[in-house]
């Protein structure tokens, strides 16, 4: 995977050599650098909020919630929980599968799931929300929509964090990976009280990164970007109308700047990017994730 490493030009301005590489790779070789450039530069901002939305879309299968509520992470210490998952996702999709980071990332995130009894196909279910909401909230909220080839990639590269996750039966297009997804969602979405109390006690760890005034519109916010069959397996409400254009207004808006410019650094990386729960420092891969476990684990 190529080292370069871009800057923005005269210090705001997004730098065409970035899109410049990602037309000129194979997404069936290249696929880890083309995840690397579009997390890194293209669109740091979306993919953070699509992944924020993958997470939630999983808790509305009652087996997936009741395990995160019988561990209690997310109700006692959501905010360490939801750092050290974006933390370690970040850490390989950001230096890739092949690198140290990325492989003692993988190695750690097994570790966790070792000690919990997950079936092959709730699995299979995260993995496919984090190849397809960064597709969608891209193509509709970002400042340009994803190429064929950069789909495919991200296809790829999460079908390959599968096969190092030891997962079996991972559907081999991102068509077969739909029908199973559907099929799924079918069989095990619906409502639950573990559902509202996953989806709640997410809501209100973001919640705390807003001041006082605006923490109201959080749960709206979520209600809105979510699709009917997830808002009734949460026991969430449609918002009106005419707060669900304002959002949508607002997303649209906000593409035309970023067209050109950006503030986000350049590249974006776990380790030039604010952690609530780190504000001293990044912990060691191995030390992330519920202390019980990692005690467990020395």
């Amino acid at each position: 995977m190529s080292d370069i490493v871009y800057k923005r030009v005269a210090g705001v301005f997004r730098n065409p050599a970035v899109r410049r590489e990602l037309q000129q790779l194979d997404p069936e070789r290249d696929y880890q650098r083309m995840v690397q450039l579009l997390v890194g530069y293209e669109f740091p901002f979306d993919v953070t909020r699509a992944l924020e939305l993958a997470l939630f879309h999983t808790y509305a299968s009652p087996r997936t919630s009741a395990l995160l509520m019988r561990t209690g992470e997310f109700e006692r210490h959501g905010q360490k929980r939801y750092d050290d998952t974006s933390i370690l996702i970040a850490w390989f999709m950001q230096y890739g599968l092949d690198t140290e980071t990325g492989q003692r990332a993988i190695t750690h995130m097994n570790r966790i799931h070792g000690f919990y009894q997950i079936e092959n196909e709730d699995f299979l279910m995260v993995l496919s929300t984090f190849i397809f909401y960064p597709i969608h909230w891209i193509n509709r909220y970002g400042w340009r929509k994803l190429t064929p080839g950069e789909e495919r990639a991200f296809f790829l590269f999460f079908r390959e964090v599968g096969q190092l996750m030891n997962l079996t039966n991972i559907p081999p297009t991102l068509e077969d990976l739909r029908t199973f997804t559907d099929k799924y969602e079918a069989e095990h979405f619906r409502y639950a009280e573990s559902n509202r109390r996953i989806a709640d006690a997410t809501v209100r760890i973001v919640e705390g990164w807003f001041p006082k005034p605006l923490r109201f519109a959080v749960q709206p916010v979520f209600a809105a970007l979510i699709n009917d069959k997830l808002r009734e397996a949460f026991g969430y409400q449609k918002p009106a109308a005419w707060f669900c254009g304002l959002l949508e207004g607002s997303f649209w808006l906000r593409k035309w700047p970023l067209r050109w410019i950006t503030f986000k650094p350049y590249p974006t990386l776990v380790e030039n990017t604010g952690h609530r729960s780190y504000k001293t420092g990044l912990p060691a891969v191995e030390e992330l994730g519920p202390t019980r476990l990692i005690s467990k684990k020395q």
